[in-house]
Protein backbone atom coordinates (compact mmCIF):
# COMPACT_ATOMS: atom_id res chain seq x y z
CA UNK A 1 0.00 0.00 0.00
CA UNK A 2 0.89 3.53 -0.83
CA UNK A 3 -0.33 6.47 1.06
CA UNK A 4 0.81 9.85 -0.40
CA UNK A 5 -1.14 13.08 -1.24
CA UNK A 6 1.66 13.70 -4.03
CA UNK A 7 0.33 11.86 -7.16
CA UNK A 8 3.93 11.96 -8.80
CA UNK A 9 5.53 10.73 -5.74
CA UNK A 10 2.51 7.79 -6.29
CA UNK A 11 3.27 7.16 -9.67
CA UNK A 12 7.04 6.93 -9.18
CA UNK A 13 6.98 4.88 -6.15
CA UNK A 14 4.71 2.36 -8.08
CA UNK A 15 6.86 2.11 -11.09
CA UNK A 16 10.22 1.74 -9.01
CA UNK A 17 7.75 -1.23 -7.05
CA UNK A 18 6.51 -2.99 -10.58
CA UNK A 19 10.56 -2.81 -11.61
CA UNK A 20 11.39 -4.66 -8.46
CA UNK A 21 8.91 -6.86 -9.08
CA UNK A 22 6.08 -6.54 -11.59
CA UNK A 23 4.02 -9.06 -9.85
CA UNK A 24 3.36 -7.40 -6.61
CA UNK A 25 0.23 -5.90 -6.50
CA UNK A 26 -0.19 -1.92 -5.49
CA UNK A 27 -2.53 -0.49 -3.71
CA UNK A 28 -2.70 3.72 -3.73
CA UNK A 29 -4.46 5.97 -1.61
CA UNK A 30 -4.03 9.90 -2.24
CA UNK A 31 -4.44 10.74 1.30
CA UNK A 32 -4.73 8.81 4.38
CA UNK A 33 -8.26 8.93 5.33
CA UNK A 34 -9.29 6.88 2.66
CA UNK A 35 -6.53 4.41 3.53
CA UNK A 36 -7.97 3.93 7.18
CA UNK A 37 -11.27 3.79 5.33
CA UNK A 38 -10.59 0.73 2.84
CA UNK A 39 -8.60 -0.49 6.57
CA UNK A 40 -11.93 -0.14 8.54
CA UNK A 41 -13.95 -1.96 5.20
CA UNK A 42 -11.32 -5.02 6.17
CA UNK A 43 -12.37 -4.56 9.73
CA UNK A 44 -15.97 -5.34 8.64
CA UNK A 45 -15.11 -7.84 5.87
CA UNK A 46 -13.01 -9.88 8.37
CA UNK A 47 -14.69 -13.13 7.98
CA UNK A 48 -15.59 -12.86 3.79
CA UNK A 49 -11.91 -11.49 3.11
CA UNK A 50 -12.91 -9.95 -0.50
CA UNK A 51 -9.88 -7.84 0.32
CA UNK A 52 -6.71 -8.71 0.82
CA UNK A 53 -4.56 -6.90 3.93
CA UNK A 54 -1.61 -5.27 3.14
CA UNK A 55 2.02 -6.75 4.17
CA UNK A 56 3.43 -3.32 3.80
CA UNK A 57 2.33 0.21 3.87
CA UNK A 58 4.65 3.13 2.51
CA UNK A 59 2.85 6.05 4.62
CA UNK A 60 4.14 10.13 3.55
CA UNK A 61 4.13 12.01 7.26
CA UNK A 62 3.07 15.19 5.69
CA UNK A 63 -0.66 15.37 4.13
CA UNK A 64 -3.26 17.54 4.15
CA UNK A 65 -6.28 16.96 6.89
CA UNK A 66 -4.62 13.59 7.92
CA UNK A 67 -0.88 13.37 8.49
CA UNK A 68 0.89 10.13 8.75
CA UNK A 69 1.32 10.29 12.58
CA UNK A 70 -2.41 10.99 12.93
CA UNK A 71 -2.89 8.03 10.61
CA UNK A 72 -1.16 5.85 13.20
CA UNK A 73 -3.56 7.37 15.77
CA UNK A 74 -6.44 6.02 14.03
CA UNK A 75 -4.84 2.58 12.70
CA UNK A 76 -4.18 1.51 16.56
CA UNK A 77 -8.02 2.18 17.08
CA UNK A 78 -8.82 -0.60 14.69
CA UNK A 79 -10.00 -4.15 15.54
CA UNK A 80 -8.07 -5.81 12.77
CA UNK A 81 -7.00 -9.42 13.72
CA UNK A 82 -3.64 -9.26 12.03
CA UNK A 83 -3.18 -5.74 12.54
CA UNK A 84 0.89 -6.86 13.87
CA UNK A 85 1.56 -8.73 10.73
CA UNK A 86 1.44 -5.13 8.79
CA UNK A 87 4.62 -3.13 8.30
CA UNK A 88 4.29 0.24 8.05
CA UNK A 89 7.30 3.00 7.11
CA UNK A 90 7.12 5.97 7.15
CA UNK A 91 8.29 7.36 3.44
CA UNK A 92 8.90 11.24 3.60
CA UNK A 93 11.25 14.05 2.34
CA UNK A 94 11.90 15.33 5.91
CA UNK A 95 15.08 15.08 7.67
CA UNK A 96 13.74 16.96 10.58
CA UNK A 97 14.68 14.83 14.05
CA UNK A 98 11.94 15.00 15.59
CA UNK A 99 9.71 13.30 12.33
CA UNK A 100 12.24 11.14 12.66
CA UNK A 101 12.21 10.04 16.30
CA UNK A 102 8.01 10.28 16.56
CA UNK A 103 7.92 7.70 13.81
CA UNK A 104 10.68 5.52 16.03
CA UNK A 105 8.42 6.04 18.87
CA UNK A 106 4.55 4.65 16.57
CA UNK A 107 3.80 0.98 17.88
CA UNK A 108 3.45 0.05 14.28
CA UNK A 109 5.98 2.09 12.22
CA UNK A 110 8.58 -0.35 11.06
CA UNK A 111 11.12 2.29 10.01
CA UNK A 112 11.59 5.41 8.46
CA UNK A 113 12.35 5.42 4.63
CA UNK A 114 13.89 9.17 3.33
CA UNK A 115 12.45 10.35 -0.25
CA UNK A 116 13.39 9.27 -3.06
CA UNK A 117 12.27 5.90 -2.63
CA UNK A 118 14.73 3.76 -4.64
CA UNK A 119 15.47 -0.54 -5.56
CA UNK A 120 17.93 -0.77 -2.84
CA UNK A 121 15.96 1.00 -0.47
CA UNK A 122 12.63 -1.13 -1.24
CA UNK A 123 15.23 -3.99 -1.04
CA UNK A 124 16.30 -3.50 2.38
CA UNK A 125 12.22 -2.99 3.24
CA UNK A 126 11.56 -6.51 1.64
CA UNK A 127 14.28 -8.36 3.65
CA UNK A 128 13.09 -6.77 6.81
CA UNK A 129 9.51 -7.09 6.29
CA UNK A 130 6.29 -9.61 6.35
CA UNK A 131 7.44 -10.77 9.43
CA UNK A 132 10.37 -12.93 7.45
CA UNK A 133 8.11 -14.95 5.34
CA UNK A 134 9.93 -16.51 2.30
CA UNK A 135 9.92 -13.70 -0.54
CA UNK A 136 8.44 -16.47 -2.89
CA UNK A 137 5.29 -16.10 -0.81
CA UNK A 138 5.16 -12.50 -0.77
CA UNK A 139 3.32 -11.34 -3.70
CA UNK A 140 1.55 -8.26 -2.60
CA UNK A 141 2.02 -4.74 -1.30
CA UNK A 142 -1.25 -3.45 -1.13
Amino acid sequence: MLIDDNKIDLFVNQRIIEKYNPEIDIKTFNNAISAISFFKLLELNINMKPLTVPDVVLLDINMPEMNGFNFFKEFNRLNLIDKSKIDIYMLSSSLCPDDIYRARMETHCSGYITKPLTVSKLENVFNKSVNNVEYEKFKKII
